[in-house]
């Protein structure tokens, strides 16, 4: 008996031990919105503005816990700061930026940009409750509104591809207008061009059932003169 009131006591405990873990940070992305909701167990919540990947550059939707906190990192790949990194993904993480104009549309290669100063605290939250107590759920999609405003900003290489090869085409229909002309000014302006002129304009007309340009004159088996 005393084995089993042990065992029972045991496992209480390691619930106990889990409850606060279950239920420390919660962090909620949605990506349509792109606002971002913290809630803790102490009661702290908060509501914040983010930005998430622009279009080429999705944020991940799924449920995640933190995989390591950076209070100071530099993205090499982007050559970009990310000050209060809290990594959930790979290389993806939530991270605060300078570009505080841009938080509320997409704008980022794949993390979640926060204002420094949230960034800051989300960090905090996080060492405060441990990577273990925190939940991290994105979820959703950029606008239509919102892609297209984050494609305007680094524009479309087959759009500009497609304008280059118009302009082009159009450059060349134009030089070669302009050099049918000057070949046309150039055979009006050569010696004798006006007598030749006047005698293709007086040539006589074929008469009926001629089927060539050339007169042909008797000989043997063709008998007379006319038009083939």
């Amino acid at each position: 008996m005393s084995r089993f009131f042990g065992l029972m006591a045991f496992v209480f405990a390691v619930l106990f031990s889990l409850s606060p873990a279950q239920a420390g940070v919660n962090v909620r992305i949605d990506i349509a919105a792109q606002r971002m909701t913290v809630t803790t167990s102490d009661g702290e919540v908060h509501n914040w503005a983010i930005s998430s990947g622009r279009k080429g550059f999705r944020s991940p939707n799924g449920v995640y816990r933190p995989t390591r906190l950076e209070r100071s990192w530099y993205s090499r790949k982007y050559g970009g700061a990310m000050p209060h990194s809290v990594f959930f993904r790979g290389g993806y993480a939530i991270h605060g930026t300078t570009a505080v104009g841009a938080l509320g549309r997409p704008a980022s290669h794949g993390c979640i940009r926060l204002h420094p100063a949230n960034a800051a605290k989300l960090f905090a939250l996080v060492k405060k409750h441990g990577a273990g107590a925190t939940r991290i759920a994105l979820n959703g999609a950029a606008t239509d509104n919102y892609s297209r405003f984050a494609s305007a900003s680094g524009g479309s290489k087959v759009a500009k591809a497609k304008l280059k090869s118009s302009k082009t085409q159009i450059v060349q229909a134009k030089k070669i207008k302009a050099e049918k002309a000057q070949f046309a000014a150039r055979q009006r302006n050569a010696p004798g061009w006006g007598e030749a002129r006047e005698q293709i304009l007086l040539r006589p007309a074929l008469p009926p059932g001629a089927y060539g340009y050339q007169p042909y004159y008797g000989g043997s088996g063709y008998g007379g003169s006319g038009w083939r």
